[in-house]
Formats: C-alpha cells, sequence, structure tokens
C-alpha cells in the first residue's frame, strides 16, 4: 500500500504521544488467542449509562443484572454526547419498570473526570458531563465491579456537541463547507484528542478494556442514502482536502463530481426521472468521476486510522486491555456500507467486534434503508423488487414470511437473522479476533413497529450462543430495557451455561 504525507504525520504524532512502545504489539497476532471459551467462561456484556447507578444505586443495579442475566461486564458509557447510549429513556417512549420515572434533559461528555495534564496538545478539553454534577462514574463504579469478579469497559461514542467549546475546530464539511457534528479523522485537533481520551481512560482508571463507536460513512454512502438517517456527505474540511491532495486524488473533479451527485439524488427525491432512468444517470456520473469512490476510500482510511490510533494508546498503557469497536447496523442493510467493513482488516487492531444485530429494530431499519435508496439511485424499481434484490446481497432470502416491506416493520427480523449475522462475522474474523454481537433489548421503535419480549430477547440470545459468539453485549442500554426482557435474555444465557441451550 502506497503511504501518503499524511500517514507519516499521523505515525510521527503517535510516536510523539509516547505510543512507540505499542509497536511490540503489531502486528497483534504474535499474541496466541485463547483457545474457544465455554459458555461459562464467555463474555456476558450489557451497555449501561451512568445516570442507571445514580438513580437506581450501583448496588442495586449490579444485583439485577447479575440475577437477571447474569452479566459479567459491562459497557459503561464513559464519554458520549448521545442520548441513546448515556441518558435515561428516549422523550415519548414508555418508562421501563425500574429507575426513575421520568424523562432527563441530557448534555452528555466525559461521565468520568477529564484530567486535564493528558490532554495539552488538543483545545478540546471542557468535556466533563454537567449532568450529574461532580459525579466520577468509573470511579464510583470499579470497587463495586471489582468486589464481584465484574469487568468494566470503557463505552465511548464518536458524536459531539455543536455547542460544546473548540468542538466546532475539529468539525466536519460537507461538499458545500456547511460545518456538521461529526468530527473530520484527518483533523490534527480531533487525532490528539482521541489519543488523550483513551490514554486517560486507560490510565486513570483499572478498566479492563475500551469499546470505540461511530456510527459514520462516507460521503458517497450519506449523498446516496445508504443509511437510516439522512446526512449530508463529508468530508471536505481543509484537512480531509490536503490528505486527499498527499494521496494524488485531483480535489477540484472530486468536488465537481460529488456536488454533481448531491444534484441527481435532489433531482431524484423530487421525482425528475433522467432522460435514460435513475441508475443510468448514478452510474454516469460515477464514470465520469472516478474521484467519487476514491475520496470515500479516503474517508475511511481515516476512519480506520482513529481505530488504530486507539488500539496503539489502550496497548500502550496497558498490553492486557481489550480494545474492541461497535459495528454499526447499517453494515446489516447497506451492501455499500458492508463492502467497507472489512472485520478481517479490523482483526489487525481489534481484540474484538462488537457487530449490532438488533433484530426487532432491524425491520423496520431495514425498510427505513431501502426506502431511502428507493428515491435515489433504485428508483426505477419497485421496492419489493428492491427488497428482494437485497436479500440477495446479503443472504436474508430464507428468513421468513415476514421479509416483506409491508411486514418488517411490524414483525422485525428473526432470531434466524442473529444467529447468520454472527456466524458470518466469525467466518470473517477467521478467529483472530472475538465476536461479542450486540442483542437488541427494547431499542426504541415507532409506533405500530416491532416491540420487544421476553421470547424474542430469548431467541436471539440463544440464537448468538448457538452461532458459537465468545460472548454478547445486552443492548442498546439497561435504562430503556423492561425487566422481563432483559430475564428473557438471562435465560438463554443460564441455559446455555447449564449446557441445556
Amino acid at each position: 500500500m502506497t503511504r501518503t504525507k499524511f500517514d507519516s504525520g499521523r505515525r510521527d504524532f503517535l510516536t510523539r504521544a509516547g505510543l512507540a512502545a505499542a509497536a511490540e504489539f503489531l502486528p497483534r497476532h504474535l499474541q496466541a488467542l485463547a483457545s474457544p471459551a465455554s459458555q461459562k467462561e464467555k463474555l456476558i456484556g450489557i451497555q449501561i449509562s451512568a445516570i442507571s447507578f445514580t438513580d437506581e444505586g450501583i448496588d442495586r443495579v449490579l444485583d439485577i443484572l447479575q440475577e437477571k442475566a447474569s452479566v459479567n461486564t459491562l459497557f459503561l458509557s464513559a464519554f458520549t454526547y448521545d442520548l441513546g447510549t448515556g441518558g435515561r429513556q428516549v422523550p415519548g417512549r414508555p418508562l421501563p419498570d425500574h429507575g426513575k420515572q421520568e424523562y432527563d434533559k441530557f448534555h452528555g461528555g466525559d461521565f468520568a473526570t477529564p484530567h486535564l495534564n493528558f490532554y495539552s496538545d488538543t483545545a478540546f478539553q471542557d468535556i466533563k458531563a454537567p449532568d450529574l454534577g461532580d459525579t466520577d462514574i468509573l470511579a464510583a463504579v470499579l470497587p463495586k465491579t471489582q468486589k464481584r469478579g465484574m469487568k468494566v469497559y470503557a463505552w465511548d461514542y464518536n458524536i459531539f456537541r455543536k455547542d460544546t467549546p473548540h468542538g466546532q475546530d475539529m468539525e466536519e464539511e460537507d461538499v458545500f463547507g456547511n460545518k456538521l457534528a461529526t468530527c473530520c479523522a484527518y483533523n490534527p485537533q480531533y487525532q490528539h484528542f482521541i489519543v488523550d481520551l483513551v490514554r486517560d481512560h486507560c490510565t486513570s482508571y483499572p478498566i479492563d478494556g475500551v469499546m470505540w463507536g461511530a456510527e459514520q460513512q462516507g460521503p458517497f454512502n450519506n449523498i446516496i442514502g445508504a443509511n437510516t438517517w439522512n446526512h449530508p456527505g463529508s468530508c471536505f474540511c481543509e484537512w480531509h482536502r490536503k490528505a486527499a491532495a498527499a494521496r494524488g486524488i485531483d480535489v477540484p473533479r472530486a468536488l465537481e463530481g460529488y456536488k454533481k451527485l448531491v444534484v441527481f439524488v435532489q433531482q431524484s427525491e423530487a421525482n425528475q426521472r433522467p432522460t435514460d432512468g435513475y441508475f443510468v444517470q448514478f452510474w454516469r456520473i460515477m464514470v465520469e468521476y472516478p474521484e467519487i469512490l476514491a475520496w470515500e476510500k479516503l474517508w475511511n482510511d481515516g476512519k480506520y486510522g482513529t481505530y488504530r490510533d486507539i488500539y496503539r494508546t489502550a496497548k500502550s498503557v496497558r498490553p492486557e486491555l481489550q480494545v474492541g469497536f461497535h459495528i454499526w447496523h447499517t453494515a446489516s442493510f447497506s451492501p455499500f456500507f458492508r463492502a467497507e467493513q472489512d472485520f478481517l482488516q479490523f482483526t489487525e487492531y481489534a481484540d474484538f467486534l462488537k457487530p449490532v444485530l438488533y433484530n426487532n429494530s432491524a425491520g423496520p431499519r431495514y425498510v427505513t434503508y431501502l426506502e431511502r435508496l428507493h428515491r435515489t439511485i433504485f428508483h426505477d424499481m419497485p421496492g419489493d423488487e428492491i427488497l428482494q434484490m437485497h436479500n440477495d446481497f446479503l443472504n436474508y432470502n430464507d428468513l421468513g414470511p415476514n421479509m416483506t416491506m409491508k411486514a418488517l416493520p411490524a414483525a422485525g427480523m428473526p432470531a434466524e437473522y442473529v444467529y447468520r449475522e454472527t456466524k458470518r462475522a466469525l467466518d470473517d474474523v477467521q478467529g483472530k479476533c472475538k465476536i461479542y454481537p450486540g442483542i437488541d433489548i427494547d431499542i426504541p421503535t415507532a409506533k405500530g413497529e416491532k416491540e420487544t419480549t421476553p421470547e424474542d430477547t430469548y431467541a436471539a440470545t440463544a440464537a448468538a450462543l448457538r452461532a458459537g459468539a465468545q460472548g454478547l453485549v445486552l443492548s442498546r442500554k439497561y435504562s430503556e430495557m423492561r425487566l422481563a426482557n432483559l430475564a428473557g435474555a438471562g435465560k438463554a444465557i443460564k441455559e446455555a451455561q447449564a449446557g441445556a441451550l
């Protein structure tokens, strides 16, 4: 692979940060993986936010998690500006049968204590979450979990607030120069901040590992609508342009191509059919501007460079720390995005991967994704034909009678989807890192869409374990879960541990 000036700059930066010692861990497979774990040894994790402990009490929450679901690992939201990972229930959704019976005004940030000596090389320092005052959730929870033999992973999530001081210095830009709330992986301020945050958490607390989440994708996928939410294409900021030029990409041509792609999408969504049809016009733009995909690869390389930085940073602090990544749900729906998620490549800088396999919410999310593409590049085709094509691409064709555009939102995806995707992930990594599927427990859906039942969580959990996963992560977070549904997952876990599954 040809190395760019940016690649060299990133390596120099890491060296200055004191990460040269981590070189001994790359390639990471010099460390042999342990033999396959028995069911009793498997990681049983749950994502949980700080507010659950302050609302219900640390010991009370830990008792519930161990009794209901044999949880042995917390993925504790340490750094997040996202309500979905860091707060109570989403406003408008029914409150669960535990915790405070009210919604919160979530702000977010670092729910531990930012030790400013780690952040001297970035202006982005004012990150302490104001939600819980001076509470340091890692300092509060770790002594309790250690007494119980439970592990704690810092669960850090890559979403920022536009009103955070100096956050704007790291923001991505769309092709028209508009600032976005996401951050550019080629921005030095962002690079320094991520390394500093991981080094702070790993040095200041006796945690067992780190999981990083970044529900983002490149500009090509965003512009054509290959996602389940509306997001403009990015990034085209000065740092991204410098990285592109260093790689030999024609920056003006790339910008021109992306602007034409935006216009095409806008016209498609307005039902302005090109003479030769929607897909032909789309492909004409792609052939005329190969710089579009070159920029998409550049964006992904920056994201995975961040993953490498996180891995090297954690390992330089303590080699035994486990480092892994949350793989966005869009990998289950979009063949475009899935093609960019090379699990075997990830094993070079990951001890584990958590693919999002939320089967209940997958039904409406899959349909939302298909409807977006139906308005853009596949506008010529009926919706059910687009679904059939994607089922062919993704190996979903025989998942049952509810795999239709009409039925999926209310039915969700079956547990067989969890089994099949777990097997795919395990096959992809070839035993070189562990797979901990994310299991859907009460992840919010809209009115009329699939709601979770104990039978659902039992079936999905059992499917992941039968597929051979080395563990699993109960998701999205404890503060959204009803206890009967948590216990449904726990029933499958306990049966597996007893050899009865």
